[in-house]
């Protein structure tokens, strides 16, 4: 892909907002010249213990969006996050704008109504989020011009964002001494990552990347922007053009060794509703279901 739809040298403005629970950063990202904005993989917390949601983070976002005068436009989710539960829902209650994921949500709908016995009443076609990205989309952010990636690997849903001279990667790739997200959930796959992050390092060098989580390996601070050319040059599961064949082995031996992230449970289910809870019973009460037994057959 080296003919781009949009000009990339236009530079938003962009926060970011570090969630040290799950390492999340979501990012609000504006036009300066017309105040409007996108919020890019917002989270809504829970202490799972007692089943109680909070949003202390989602409302740090509201603030700042409030306090700048911004116009809320897209509230984007890179794709379903299997490690915290999104703060779309909410955040469209309070300031408006648009949900929007990849067209892929319903394969990974319709996988993950299988492992939580959703009923009929379950829609899987995308339809509880506003908008649904195919790749080479274009879409606009005020005057700044955006344009989609499909980049499936780690989940078949992934979309990269670029806008203007940024992009917005969600779990394809981390800081360079981080490497690469996982492929081991269902729809995963470690080759077809790998085939995404090539198309992803094929964008200009100098294209500004922003990760969605950073660990901090070996007591590092917290990081969440590279570049293509330093992913390239020293990224440790693809840099200095390392082969597919190599990239597969090095992903699949790493993810044989990861634990299933410890929100993974309530985040499938309510991340693929669009950060909406599942129904009320008919007194009222939401319920999360807990899978017994099954969780790792299905993921396996």
């Amino acid at each position: 892909m080296n003919d781009y739809p949009i000009d990339m040298t236009i530079a938003p403005d962009i926060e970011a907002f570090f969630e040290p629970e799950s390492n999340t950063i979501s990012y609000v990202v504006s036009d300066p010249n017309s105040l409007s904005c996108a919020v890019i993989d917002s989270v809504m917390q829970i202490n799972y213990t007692v089943g109680q949601i909070n949003y202390c983070h989602a409302n740090k976002i509201i603030d700042y969006i409030r306090s700048n005068r911004l116009k809320i436009d897209w509230i984007i989710e890179t794709h379903v996050h299997a490690d915290h539960l999104s703060g779309a829902t909410y955040i469209k209650k309070n300031l408006g704008g648009k949900i929007a994921i990849g067209q892929e949500i319903k394969v990974v709908q319709k996988t993950f109504a299988v492992l939580f016995n959703e009923g009929s009443e379950f829609k899987r076609d995308g339809s509880q989020f506003d908008y649904l990205f195919g790749h080479g989309d274009t879409y606009q952010i005020g005057t700044i011009d955006a344009f989609t990636m499909h980049t499936p690997g780690h989940t078949p849903a992934c979309m990269t964002h670029v806008i203007g001279n940024s992009a917005f990667i969600g779990d394809t790739l981390f800081m360079p001494d981080s490497g690469s997200a996982r492929a081991d959930f269902p729809g995963g796959n470690s080759g077809r990552l790998y085939d995404s992050i090539q198309n992803l390092l094929n964008l200009p060098d100098n294209m500004r990347l922003f990760m969605c989580h950073d660990y901090g390996p070996n007591g590092r601070a917290f990081h969440w922007e590279s570049t293509v050319g330093a992913e390239k040059a020293n990224n440790i599961h693809v840099g200095k053009g390392i082969s597919r064949e190599n990239f597969i082995a090095i992903r699949e031996a790493s993810d044989a060794k990861l634990e299933m992230p410890r929100l993974i449970i309530p985040s499938l289910q309510i991340n693929m509703r669009a950060g909406q809870m599942p129904p009320k019973d008919k007194d009222g009460c939401t319920f999360l279901k807990l899978p017994i037994n099954s969780l790792l057959n299905f993921l396996s």
